[in-house]
């Protein structure tokens, strides 16, 4: 059973049930003196909390979408990490292959052409190498025989770190929300390529060109929207893609947009910050690079770069939220220099979790849905 199989949660929150229970039915055979009394009450008192611990943190794993299995949990796939050089295009000489589809869960769902589809793909970037997985919202319209010969537009959907890209429609329900925005006229159908931005595991590269390393940030504003663009009839012209995530997503969001507003017309973050961090899961970025460390400083872009012809959304709460203060600053800052555009979401209070990104997510997509050409 794997980790985030609801079979494991339920296993373990039955056991710890079974031992309270327990432990109160035989508590008062175990109040007595002695070493085996003693090790009795030890032990049951050990297991139910521990198996309380397991119920709560399997639960805010599913939630959250930390670790995608046990082999994740363990620590066992970072060997596999780091950037995989396939060749130009991989093994079959296509750099998008894709693996399986699922339907959406909504209603009518079994029918694509109603509920749309989410299909698991493989990508090989053409100049960067870098290979990762994603998963490809396509919308009911595109399956519709009246649609056949329709673009539409695209949105990257971005985790946090670590993050899970099956979290993006488990947990804050991408596919879904969009599925219902668009059905209700509130949003244009689009497709939705929803993915980490780990694209080198376990190494967190903050959407950088590391020097000598993977070139994520190529790989985002080059790789992924020509190789999504050749596969899937996504429109061509400037303007037809934009950029969502939470946390490192959407550092990574706003950084993509400031930096390539000539293909992403539009990025939103939620609960984004504002500089890449260095700590002991991003490695040395910048190999002492001053230019590079500056760049992926959004605020320092926003004073020293030239203006981009973007828009940009941020959202933060009052409170619950660590980035309030330089949510406003960077609002500030970003206001004084046209022509970027900037919009914000602002809660009163909210943390940094999914039940805060599920209340922006709809008007998220709302914002980036009106910014989109799908021509």
């Amino acid at each position: 059973m794997g980790l985030t199989s609801n079979k494991v949660l339920v296993l373990a929150v039955t056991l710890a049930v079974l031992l309270f229970v327990g432990t109160v039915l035989l508590w008062p055979r175990l109040a007595r003196r002695g070493w085996r009394a003693v090790s009795g009450r030890i032990g049951l008192l050990f297991a139910t909390q521990l198996t309380v611990f397991a119920s709560v943190a399997l639960a805010s794993n599913q939630e959250f979408g930390f670790y995608a299995s046990w082999a994740d949990l363990f620590g066992q796939e970072k060997e596999q990490g780091l950037v995989v050089d396939h060749g130009a295009g991989g093994a079959s000489g296509d750099p998008l292959q894709v693996i399986s589809a699922q339907r959406v869960s909504v209603q009518g769902g079994a029918r694509k052409e109603v509920g749309g589809q989410i299909q698991k793909v493989d990508i090989v970037g053409p100049s960067t190498h870098i290979a990762t997985h994603a998963y490809v919202y396509l919308p009911p319209e595109y399956f519709q025989p009246q649609y056949r010969t329709h673009t539409f537009p695209a949105a990257v959907v971005l985790t946090g770190y670590p993050g899970t890209a099956e979290a993006l429609i488990t947990g804050l329900q991408y596919p879904q929300r969009a599925h219902d925005l668009a059905k209700s006229g509130k949003m244009q159908p689009m497709i939705l390529v929803m993915m980490r931005p780990t694209v080198a595991p376990p190494r967190d590269t903050e959407c950088v060109d590391v020097p000598g390393g993977p070139q994520t940030e190529s790989f985002f504003a080059k790789d992924l929207p020509g190789t999504i663009t050749s596969h899937y009839r996504v429109g061509k012209r400037p303007g037809s893609w934009g950029v969502i995530g939470d946390s490192t997503g959407g550092y990574c969001a706003l950084k993509l947009a400031m930096h390539h507003p000539d293909v992403y017309a539009a990025g939103a973050g939620l609960s984004p910050y504002y500089k890449a961090p260095i700590d002991p899961t991003t490695g040395d970025l910048f190999r002492k690079n001053k230019d590079l460390q500056n760049r992926a400083d959004l605020m320092w872009c926003v004073n020293h770069l030239p203006a981009s012809d973007t828009s940009l959304l941020v959202s933060s709460s009052r409170v619950g939220e660590n980035n309030y203060k330089a949510t406003q600053k960077f609002i500030q800052q970003v206001q004084t220099k046209k022509p970027t555009r900037i919009s914000s979401i602002i809660l009163d209070s909210g943390g940094h979790n999914y039940n805060t990104w599920r209340r922006e997510i709809p008007a998220a997509l709302q914002w980036l849905s009106e910014r989109l050409s799908d021509r």
